[in-house]
């Protein structure tokens, strides 16, 4: 029990004291850049999608 309360103490001091947080500008900057990821994977798969299905009903209607 003691090694317990030794990690949690320990692992609050590295959080409040050793870790650097990112600024509020630093944190939107990250997140506007997975937002723009995302939309351009979902985009990029939505296409493969639709070709895939386009050329697969081409095949089908033979």
């Amino acid at each position: 029990m003691n090694s317990f309360v030794t990690y949690i103490k320990e692992s609050y001091d590295e959080l409040v004291h050793h870790v650097t947080w990112p600024t509020w500008p630093e944190l939107l900057s990250s997140a506007n850049l997975v937002l723009i990821a995302s939309i351009m994977i979902a985009i990029t798969v939505f296409l493969m999608d639709t070709v895939a299905n386009s050329i697969l009903e081409f095949i089908y209607t033979i």
